[in-house]
């Protein structure tokens, strides 16, 4: 016979029975008998306190991208569950599993605009996979199940369950169902039709300058193996997009890095002069390609794609071929017959020689400037080898450590990319630091939008986590004071920032830190801080104007780049 629950035992009876061992909250009044149920019994569940609700969603987002499992974010009604909006929609965007749990005024008082009541179940229709309102204790553990399933299958994203508060505190028989029924819903879970695969196979095999563009997807279907071995076998270039990094080892010789509007000038030729280009799991957003009608004009376009409202959204696809990357691959690689392509090959190596980011570390300057700490932090973290997991906030720091920490690991890199979200980073490497206590995970973050999320710093020292962060200092909203910089005549309105001390804001969280503003002192001043058995925080002050390049307009075409004027960047320790 089932035993009798109230909600907030079967919230945490059915995180148990999903796996969940973390969740980040903050709690309040409609979600509080969750919160006591909690307390009264040990629940092997170690919720995490956050200081702001954005922060649990991120927190979720960073543990489930390091971890491939579902991460769990909890907050009360109104403002609380409001302010986990920012942190959905980032992980909506960039095909995260996370499930939100949110407490909800009584019955009696929906639709009468009741203290902090609000319909977050309207607000989060656009970025979520699926919402749920339970007014009735009944339905809660049905619609829990529900919420993991989809979550996690098909291509992932974000569900949110707001829970009534009198159903909170109702009981009833439980027993956590042990299957979903979702007519509607049906994640394509099977392999790609066969005649869509031995076309683009055909494609490959008679392409004579193929590329493959690999994105997140890869990474969500743990595929890398599988690509690999494709690329290897019929020899041809490799880029990701930006959350693609990390899925094919950077330092391979037929990487080609990334492309789009800040990526290697060399990966961009290559993908506007390829006649076959097959792009996995990569949805082909904008910031890849430019203008999408000038996008690989030459090429014939393979796509495969979990998600079939991506075909053909932006660009015009010759060949789709449905379903998780994982399976594709595994049916391509057979009928893709190994060949070479010397000519190809040696082109992209002539552009490379012509337009490498490296290069430019070869050349002096006695000041710091940015990418020299990224090549810094990349050489420090494994001997050149990066074996740490970056998480990093969005902006020109997001840029050029896209461009000089060379990704040889999946999962390596943690960024927002569809939704561009400045405060990221610092919740979301708590999350990943939760969800891998062993793993050696690194803040790269500006100083505007660190200042968004830095009081998640307690959180950083009531969890004893050993984060270290770099915040690349340079005293302005960096990327809109470039864009101010190419496109508004230099008028730098709203972007100069007056920043604290970040050192002293540290320190008043017993944080150790310190203040780099000389060249010589970067690598130094990772290593210890490396050495550090806990939190530390570098302020990296660099040189106030450096630029990203290349640049690519916005609607330009990806052959139009802004490029690099005369650099002046220094060397880095052992390169």
């Amino acid at each position: 016979m089932s035993e009798m629950k109230t909600g907030g035992q079967i919230i945490w009876e059915s995180l148990i029975a999903e796996g969940v061992e973390v969740v980040f909250g903050l709690p309040g009044g409609a979600i509080l008998p969750a919160y006591d149920d909690l307390a009264k019994y040990e629940y092997p569940i170690h919720h995490v306190l956050v200081t702001h609700e954005q922060g649990a969603s991120h927190m979720a987002d960073g543990y489930a991208r390091s971890t491939g499992r579902v991460g769990v974010c909890i907050a009360t009604s109104g403002p609380g569950a409001t302010n986990l909006v920012t942190g959905l929609a980032t992980a909506y965007m960039d095909s995260t599993p996370i499930v939100a749990i949110t407490g909800q005024v009584p019955t009696s008082l929906l639709g009468r605009d009741g203290f902090q009541e609000a319909d977050i179940q309207g607000v989060t229709l656009p970025v979520t996979k699926h919402n749920y309102l339970i007014t009735d204790v009944r339905d809660l553990p049905d619609a829990l199940k529900e919420a993991f399933y989809i979550a996690r299958t098909g291509r992932p994203g974000p569900v949110l369950v707001d829970v009534c508060k009198d159903a909170l505190q109702a009981s009833m028989p439980f027993t956590y169902p042990t299957k979903v029924n979702l007519p509607g819903y049906n994640p394509n879970l099977n392999t790609p039709d066969s005649t869509a695969v031995a076309r683009a196979a055909r494609l490959v095999n008679e392409a004579q300058r193929p590329v493959i563009v690999a994105g997140q997807g890869v990474s969500i279907a743990r595929a890398e193996a599988e690509l690999r071995q494709l690329a290897e076998k019929a020899n041809i270039p490799v880029a990701t997009s930006l959350l693609g990094i990390g899925t094919f080892p950077a330092t391979h010789p037929l990487s080609i890095s990334w492309g789009g509007m800040h990526g290697e000038a060399y990966c961009n030729y290559a993908l506007q002069e390829c006649d076959v280009l097959l792009a996995v799991g990569a949805r082909l957003d904008d910031r890849l390609t430019g203008a999408f009608d000038t996008f690989a004009p030459k090429a014939k376009i393979i796509h495969v794609d979990i998600d079939p409202a991506e075909m053909g959204k932006n660009i015009t696809i010759d060949t789709p071929v449905i379903g998780d990357a994982l399976l594709a691959l595994r049916a391509l690689l057979p009928q893709v017959e190994a060949n070479e392509h010397p000519a190809w090959l040696e082109q992209i190596a002539e552009w490379k020689s012509e337009t490498s980011y490296r290069d430019i570390l070869q050349q002096e300057t006695d000041e710091l400037v940015a990418p020299y700490v990224m090549r810094s932090l990349w050489h420090a973290t494994g001997e050149g080898n990066g074996r740490a997991t970056v998480v990093t906030d969005v902006g020109q720091h997001q840029m050029w450590e896209a461009q000089y920490y060379q990704h040889n690991r999946r999962r390596s890199l943690l960024t927002s990319g569809g939704l561009g979200t400045m405060g990221y980073a610092l919740p979301a490497a708590i999350g990943a630091q939760m969800g891998n206590p062993d793993q050696e995970i690194w803040v790269v973050a500006g100083d505007g939008g660190f200042q968004m999320t830095m009081m998640e710093l307690s959180t950083v020292v009531q969890e004893r986590l050993p984060i270290k962060i770099a915040i690349i200092n340079n005293g302005y909203l960096g990327m809109v004071r470039q864009w101010q910089d190419v496109f508004y005549n230099k008028r730098h309105s709203g972007t100069p920032l007056f920043n604290p001390d970040f050192v002293k804001i540290a320190e008043a969280y017993g944080i150790r830190a310190r203040s780099v503003t000389r060249r010589e002192e970067a690598y130094d001043a990772i290593k210890e801080a490396q050495a550090h058995d806990g939190p530390y925080l570098l302020d990296f002050q660099v040189e106030e104007f450096t630029n990203v390049y290349p640049m690519v307009a916005p609607g330009k075409s990806n052959a139009d780049m802004i490029r690099r004027p005369a650099p002046a960047l220094g060397k880095v320790g052992g390169e």
